[in-house]
């Protein structure tokens, strides 16, 4: 499939259908620059609502397919600045004879004409500007204020950066030449890291930069028994068992077994000896596990409000009703496996979300509940640097002895 012909399908699917694009990106074979169909995919989806607003002066109703294209050519169009004979005579070859006409009058019309950016911070403007649901930043505005929502804005429509962890079972860091460290083991790349020949032999694994500063709240150790409840593809799994030293134990679960399949794949080609996973549904409980565990770590189903630099389309799918669905599933899941923590022991809950009502409240409705756990840190990890938006919280359980 010809490089535009396939954007179109791909932000049909994704903008119409609720898919993904890196999943719709996989599907399809392109003919072309795999580079420039990303770049236009997701720029378009980070910018959808500003691109669409600066052809509805010309356009009074519109059907999805001429949607997606004058959107992706606006894209290239302002910013990628390709020029505008090659983007009306590209878009023009992918309608029928008879829409010929209008796409050339419309495109050259919104060429001419001056791009349209409400600059106000009222919800209105911020959401057309920063093309985000109107609800999404009101909800943001009365949990985080104006400038830091300015701020997760701001980052959520810059291109995700892709980061990794070393992996100490495979390799030595000074054998990672051209590799930039960080805190954590985590590192970067000045090219593209999946090319790389330690990527490809698992002496690097692909993880954000804040995804990795979850799994070093457990206060991890040699020989300690850790759940992993939520842990499909395994890559927390894999960080906890560089942090025991790959000694001791860890249950690593998931819901789906072509899921877990993933996550024994992985284990096998870092070479991570301790994980066994096991098919379990989190929120379901298992009276053999209660108080078994030195560590818990509750990556739990979430909303992803802090993932929509690199998955833009999550901001068009999700709604303030899916939302209350999962918080209910989190709040269960907390209370199921939190049974399952030995007395002293650790317990991380954390998700890659923005909102509270999933994180500081559902932290403060559980301890609320359950006396016997203590709130030790939590830390909200805001978009930055290319990194994604985490929130996560580090729970202890008393003895028996110090619980009123």
């Amino acid at each position: 499939m010809k490089e535009r012909e396939a954007i179109v399908q791909i932000l049909e699917h994704v903008l119409y259908d609720h898919a993904y694009a890196s999943l719709s990106l996989k599907q399809l074979k392109i003919e072309g620059s795999i580079g420039f169909v990303t770049e236009v995919v997701y720029g378009t989806l980070r910018h959808y609502k500003l691109l669409q607003e600066q052809y509805k002066p010309f356009v009074k109703k519109i059907k999805k397919k001429m949607d997606v294209l004058l959107v992706m050519a606006l894209y290239q169009h302002h910013f990628m600045k390709v020029p505008d004979y090659a983007i009306v005579n590209s878009t023009v070859e992918l309608v029928k004879s008879q829409e010929k006409g209008f796409v050339n009058a419309v495109l050259r019309k919104i060429f001419q004409s001056e791009w349209i950016e409400p600059m106000g911070n009222n919800p209105e403007d911020l959401a057309i500007r920063y093309s985000h649901p109107e609800w999404l930043i009101r909800l943001w505005l009365a949990q985080y204020g104006l400038n830091k929502t300015l701020e997760i804005l701001a980052e959520n429509q810059k291109p995700s950066k892709v980061y990794g962890r070393y992996n100490p079972f495979l390799a030595k860091k000074e054998e990672l030449t051209g590799f930039t460290f960080y805190e954590n083991d985590c590192v970067s790349y000045t090219g593209n890291l999946l090319s790389t020949e330690a990527f490809r032999n698992h002496k690097v694994l692909v993880q954000d930069r804040h995804s990795q500063m979850i799994v070093p709240q457990l206060d991890l150790r040699r020989g300690l028994k850790v759940l992993d409840a939520c842990a499909s593809p395994g890559t927390k799994s894999q960080q906890i068992a560089t942090y025991m030293c790959n000694e001791g134990e860890i249950i690593s679960c998931d819901i789906y077994p072509h899921r877990l399949k993933l996550l024994d794949q992985l284990a096998s080609q870092t070479g991570t000896k301790i994980i066994h996973s096991e098919l379990q549904d989190a929120s379901c409980f298992r009276k053999d596990w209660q108080q078994a565990f030195d560590r818990i770590l509750l990556d739990v189903p979430c909303s992803g409000l802090g993932d929509l630099s690199h998955k833009p389309e999550i901001r068009y799918h999700i709604s303030p009703n899916s939302i209350d669905e999962i918080q209910q599933l989190q709040s269960k899941i907390l209370e199921v496996n939190a049974s399952y923590l030995k007395e002293e022991g650790i317990l991380v809950y954390s998700t890659c979300t923005l909102n509270q009502k999933e994180n500081h409240k559902q932290i403060q409705q559980f301890l609320n509940q359950y006396e016997e756990f203590i709130l030790e840190k939590e830390k909200t990890l805001f978009p930055k640097n290319g990194s994604d938006g985490f929130y996560y919280a580090k729970l202890r359980r008393k003895r028996k002895d110090m619980v009123k």
